[in-house]
């Protein structure tokens, strides 16, 4: 007898069944969010404008990558660093334009009905990464902008002292365009992470994780804790770890860069420890302290390590044993705190 059958002679439901009321999947129940309906809702005009705005910031950007890979030295000055890495640099240009272009893939996917259809885990990692590589950039740059307003910017002595890098005028034109698909993406992927899992961050934590994460937890705020340290300390001038050439080229703008990598290598450890320690605080809050600060902390931990391993320093940009130590801690702090966040996340999904 067929299943239709059964409800028609028996009348009970059948939970198994795609269309029953009882079904806890049912697409028809209008209590589901519309990604788990298997629908989408089409998307709206702020969400348009939001899609648009991250798509054109990118165009700056990829422009002037595709510009040094085709062989251009515009923005790099004579003495550059950047002229004398050759493989590596050029690596690095192709993998950050392979980046930035995934910036117009989530602005689509992520206000399209087939996003709905995309595995979680494809979403959240390219999110995950550009939350790392995108909240330094777009707290400490308007941090510098602010303090060359109040004219507390680097002095013609540390300009001076700097070996070159890229023309100031680069990061006028780059780094505003990083901030627009910063809040582009924070203002998509939030309602759509609301719609999507809003269950992870309902409520309290509530019982502890489980003590192998409490270990991880631990582990990821004491080392969160110690480069938090080491960078504050180098933030306000602190000499220990660096050279004289280095030491000569301090000013306030790098103290905020310094100070931004040690805030969210402590916010990746405090995020691990009040997820996994449970409790009646509010979810939302450890969960954006261990996503922000982990995948900061990662992202640029694992971005500076890179550099320093594969560009040719000159004397005074010569990396000691410290900064390599403390860029490691940092991808080490966002690792644990990671491992920490997606545990709770697995744990309230399985909820």
């Amino acid at each position: 007898m067929t299943t239709r059958a059964v409800r028609r002679t028996t009348g009970t439901a059948n939970p198994n069944h795609p269309t029953d009321p009882a079904n806890p999947m049912n697409p028809a129940d209008p209590n589901l969010p519309a990604a788990a309906a298997g629908s989408a809702t089409p998307a709206t005009p702020i969400q348009r404008v939001l899609r648009a705005a991250a798509m054109i910031a990118t165009v700056p950007y990829l422009a002037l990558k595709a510009a040094w890979l085709a062989g251009s030295h515009i923005g790099i000055p004579d003495g550059s660093v950047l002229l004398q890495s050759g493989l590596f640099t050029t690596v690095a240009n192709a993998v950050t334009i392979a980046m930035d272009t995934c910036v117009i893939v989530l602005a689509l996917l992520l206000t399209r009905p087939w996003g709905r259809r995309v595995p979680g885990w494809l979403l959240i990692v390219p999110v995950f990464t550009a939350t790392g590589l995108l909240t330094p950039i777009m707290t400490a740059f308007p941090g510098q902008l602010l303090l060359r307003a109040l004219g507390l910017g680097a002095g013609e002595a540390v300009k001076a002292a700097r070996e070159p890098f890229l023309d100031d005028w680069v990061y006028l034109v780059v780094y505003p365009g990083f901030i627009i698909q910063g809040i582009a993406l924070a203002g998509l992927f939030v309602p759509y992470a609301r719609e999507r899992w809003g269950r992870c961050g309902q409520g309290a934590p509530g019982a502890r994780l489980p003590s192998s994460t409490g270990v991880v937890a631990g582990a990821a705020a004491a080392v969160g804790a110690a480069v938090g340290a080491v960078h504050l300390y180098w933030a306000f001038g602190g000499t220990t770890g660096r050279s004289a050439e280095q030491v000569a080229q301090y000013s306030a703008e790098n103290g905020v860069v310094s100070a931004v990598h040690g805030l969210c290598a402590l916010a990746a450890g405090a995020g691990a420890l009040l997820l996994a320690r449970g409790g009646a605080l509010r979810t939302r809050w450890p969960l954006a302290l261990a996503w922000i600060g982990s995948s900061a902390a990662l992202g640029w931990g694992l971005w500076l390590l890179l550099a320093v391993l594969g560009l040719e320093f000159g004397e005074a940009e010569r990396v000691s044993p410290m900064i390599f130590l403390t860029y490691a801690g940092q991808v080490l702090a966002g690792c644990l705190s990671a491992a920490v966040l997606a545990r709770f996340i697995r744990s309230r999904l399985a909820a």
